[in-house]
């Protein structure tokens, strides 16, 4: 017999739910370059990680997106 799949209905790309990070150190600086993203499984029991690059050095963050303002901040006169 066959198997049948059920497709679910086509939905937008979901934005992740957080966004990884490779950090380097060099001295008293520290150095972030985004080289992937995360999201959770429907169950919220793991994530999937999709990663543009592999460093092979340093270490991976995995922080959530900033989102930006909908609206500018307003600017108080007298402030």
């Amino acid at each position: 017999m066959a198997k049948t799949q059920t497709q679910s209905p086509k939905t937008s790309p979901k934005a992740p739910d957080f966004l990884a990070w490779h950090i380097t150190q060099k001295g008293d600086k520290s150095y972030w370059n985004k080289v992937g993203a995360a999201w959770v499984h429907r169950d919220e029991n793991g994530y999937t990680i999709q990663l543009d690059v592999v460093p092979i050095n340093g270490r991976i963050v995995l922080r959530q997106p900033i989102e930006d303002p909908a609206e500018p901040a307003i600017e108080k006169e007298g402030a």
